[in-house]
């Protein structure tokens, strides 16, 4: 339970440095999770002390708290007024609307659809909203309930993190966690945008130090942490491994991988998937349109969203371990028909696997390819998901874009990729709460199986690795052990050289265009947490007014270094990327003022392009100057 914007941390009496613990945060789509590793004792000890979670104090029932180890991503806004009977350790400030986190949220959810926020994660890369704009609860007018309150997805991503930060506090008053060294996950598929949110998330509800992290590098770090050192034993050089993360709101592809430096192992990430918004949250709404034929009856919008918020309960405690046969289902009646309008069915284990199988796991060839269907000119505001529900689709897509991307890295990895007509993945680690399901698991193997021995290759085999739920909070803080030089860190240098387009002045001359040129801004290789060298070039900088930036990448001009300016290029040489059309503001100047400028670029942790432009010596009105875009460079699908 927190408050919709952060309290401020407890201070901390006594001297020296309160940095003790390496902290990860799951901030998942359906549930979260907090881990921690003590960093003397990993900087001590390396590889072989695994990171522990942290149990969760939250309400699961009025009146009644409990620690779990994790935390349902659900938010309850209870109307003002009601009594809920608060009973956890922390004391919260009364003047602001409550705002409850956790379990009980999520009972709420079946009753009380229009009053509790879920997969508020997903709507921080919405490109349709103002993800500052309170919209959440999103649901049907007639589901919502009038002068019941909203929160804006960034404001509930403050609340959870806020939670689980008092939470820690609570536990550690002597270490709050604003002074641990805090490692965050996003999805591998985030946007720069949805990223920036995150962390600006994190800094409002008291975190002012955090790094992200991709969750399926996470995953990754949790597999090789609790190998303690015999991962090793596990791989060999020209593996590429496939992290498949299937959580509450994404499906996340990543390749990986092993190559030899120097004779030592590294891990190379070199492929992300897309954004695809698909995951345990469409798996609930087939299970209640599959329900809802069994109830035979018809369902207005506020049973419908009360019956998948049921089939979500019941499918979680079916794919549990020691899981029963069946799992009721209870559609709650409202106002004068509360008793006589409750409807009951039951969800078997049966149903459930056949729906996710073969709806989302469905048999298909490599050769498959995600559907596109026409979308309708007007649509209700909402997510917007993925067209086809087929994640096997998905993973062949995937695993066929990124061919180019393994055969021209295979003098690095010592595979060979060329007669190939998709990416070969030797190993697959399975990541998300969804995949805890055996029969998800088993149909995913048969299937990659069955497309590798038809185009030539070996059988996969899996990399057993810890709770599916866990796995990525304790990735993240084994990450803070990594960046100490204590285990393997898993790099991402760019498979491109990376190039700005820069327009000559030239007069104008009636029906053709200024010539563009291409100025090497990024290296081949260019590891992230890296800063290329500033490009000598004097540029003009248009402030002030909507411009256009453009951009380009090369796969084969690997020897191009910061500075080089490329007039002409031979066909295919060059890859024209997206543009970037934005104003750079200045408060200090006068609308379309040009600046002369270097251009400075460096690749961030979580794997975007960062590109300054640094006013000249003499000509800034500011110490502080200077322009920044970001271009997303991770190699997407």
């Amino acid at each position: 339970m927190t408050r919709a914007e952060a309290t401020p941390p407890r201070p901390v009496e006594g001297g020296g440095s309160q940095e003790r613990f390496s902290v990860g945060i799951d901030l998942g789509t359906t549930h979260c999770a907090v881990a921690r590793l003590e960093l003397a004792s990993a900087i001590e000890h390396g590889d072989k002390v695994l990171p522990e979670t942290m149990p969760i104090p939250q309400m699961i029932a009025v009146g009644q708290s409990e620690a779990r180890p994790l935390l349902p991503s659900f938010l309850y806004l209870p109307p003002e007024g009601e009594n809920v009977e608060l009973a956890l350790p922390w004391i919260v400030d009364d003047s602001e609307p409550l705002v409850l986190a956790g379990e009980l949220a999520r009972a709420k959810a079946a009753s009380l659809p229009g009053r509790v926020v879920s997969s508020s994660k997903s709507w921080l890369c919405h490109p349709g909203i103002d993800p500052r704009t309170p919209v959440l609860p999103a649901v049907a007018a007639s589901v919502a309930e009038e002068g019941a309150r909203k929160l804006s997805p960034v404001d509930a991503a403050v609340a959870l993190l806020t939670h689980l930060r008092e939470a820690w506090d609570v536990a550690h008053p002597e270490l709050p966690l604003s002074l641990q060294d805090v490692t965050l996950t996003v999805p591998a598929s985030f946007d720069a945008r949805a990223r920036d949110l995150t962390a600006e998330a994190a800094r409002r509800s008291g975190l002012q130090q955090v790094t992200l992290l991709e969750e399926p590098q996470a995953a990754l770090y949790a597999w090789v942490a609790q190998s303690k050192g015999g991962w090793r034993k596990q791989v060999a050089v020209g593996d590429v491994i496939l992290v498949i993360d299937v959580g509450g709101g994404t499906t996340d592809f990543s390749l990986i991988a092993v190559r030899e430096a120097e004779g030592s192992f590294e891990l190379h990430r070199v492929a992300v998937g897309e954004h695809i918004l698909l995951g345990g949250d469409n798996m609930d709404l087939a299970l209640a349109h599959r329900m809802k034929v069994k109830l035979g009856r018809d369902l207005d919008a506020w049973q419908m969203h009360s019956l998948t918020h049921a089939c979500r309960a019941a499918k979680e405690s079916l794919l549990g371990s020691d899981a029963p046969e069946t799992a009721p289902i209870v559609v709650v009646g409202r106002g004068t028909k509360l008793i006589g309008g409750t409807l009951k069915t039951e969800l078997t284990r049966a149903e459930l696997e056949e729906t996710l199988v073969d709806g989302f796991f469905p048999k298909v060839e490599s050769s498959a390819r995600p559907i596109k269907r026409p979308r309708a000119g007007l649509r209700q505001l909402g997510l917007p998901y993925a067209d086809d529900a087929g994640i096997t689709r998905h993973l062949s897509g995937f695993l066929a874009r990124h061919l180019q991307t393994m055969a021209s890295t295979a003098s690095s990895d010592g595979a060979d990729h060329t007669h190939r007509t998709f990416v070969h993945p030797t190993a697959v680690l399975f990541n998300g709460g969804v995949m805890r399901a055996a029969p998800l698991r088993r149909r995913t193997l048969e299937l990659l199986d069955a497309w590798t021995a038809a185009d030539g290759g070996q059988p996969v085999r899996v990399l057993e690795g810890a709770d599916l739920d866990l796995a990525v909070a304790r990735g993240a803080a084994y990450m803070g052990a990594v960046r100490r030089g204590r285990g393997i860190r898993i790099r991402g240098g760019t498979v491109r050289s990376y190039y700005v387009g820069i327009e000559s002045s030239a007069p104008a001359v009636p029906g053709i265009e200024p010539e563009v040129h291409a100025l090497c801004v990024a290296p081949f290789g260019m590891e992230e947490g890296q800063s290329a060298d500033e490009a000598p070039q004097e540029l003009g900088l248009v402030v002030g007014e909507r411009a256009q930036f453009r951009f380009f990448g090369s796969t084969s001009r690997r020897e191009d270094r910061p500075g080089a300016m490329l007039e002409r290029w031979a066909e295919g040489e060059l890859e024209e990327l997206a543009p970037i059309e934005t104003t750079l503001s200045s408060e200090t100047r006068p609308e379309g003022d040009v600046v002369p400028v270097h251009l400075r670029a460096s690749l961030t942790d979580v794997g975007t392009l960062l590109l300054e432009a640094v006013p000249l010596e003499g000509s800034a009105t500011s110490a502080d100057e200077r322009w920044k875009l970001e271009l997303t460079v991770r190699e997407e699908g």
